[in-house]
């Protein structure tokens, strides 16, 4: 989870989002190394945000815990707030941004955590990206201390989200941007 710091510049006292966000990796132990950061963590399962919410008392974290789906609050006050938005194992890339760019503001950080081999769903993804206001600007590739890779996409956001996005998620699966 701390490659995020390394691969993303994260600013003092930053706007950091986390779709999907789980039991909060990897933005809780960024928010741990950096506590400056301002985390908004966004989950659908409610049971998850409550367990954010006491771990982020437990830890004095700077954080709002979002009981919601991504698709949803990409149409919210959310829309184009955060500097840095990342999401970690939660769908294929172009389905991640649709879900991720509407909250980047333009000129932040969209941070992809995925596997070593991103190449073919990156080729997949780019239409998408661009059509959302992206645009890939390095993957940063690392090797964990146990021998596996892992390659975190930094997409810049060059234009604002289209209006018409993101869609709702019955729309997102049927008919993926390609």
């Amino acid at each position: 989870s701390l490659l995020l710091t390394k691969a993303v510049e994260l600013p003092q006292g930053g706007r950091l989002a986390d779709i999907g966000t789980g039991a909060g990796f990897p933005s809780v132990p960024a928010a741990i190394l950096r506590p400056d950061l301002r985390l908004t963590l966004v989950d659908s399962l409610n049971k998850r945000i409550r367990f954010l919410e006491a771990l982020s008392a437990a830890l004095g974290l700077n954080a709002a815990c979002l009981h919601g789906r991504a698709e949803e609050l990409g149409r919210t006050k959310l829309r184009e707030t955060q500097q840095v938005v990342t999401a970690r194992a939660v769908a294929h890339l172009g389905t991640l941004a649709e879900y991720c760019l509407p909250f980047v503001e333009v000129g932040g950080v969209f941070a992809a955590l995925k596997g070593p081999e991103i190449e073919e769903e990156l080729m997949e993804s780019e239409k998408a990206i661009r059509i959302l206001g992206g645009e890939l600007e390095e993957i940063c590739r690392f090797t964990l201390p146990d021998g596996s890779r892992r390659s975190i996409l930094r997409i810049r956001k060059i234009s604002q989200t289209p209006t018409g996005y993101p869609r709702a998620s019955a729309k997102i699966a049927k008919s993926p941007i390609k």
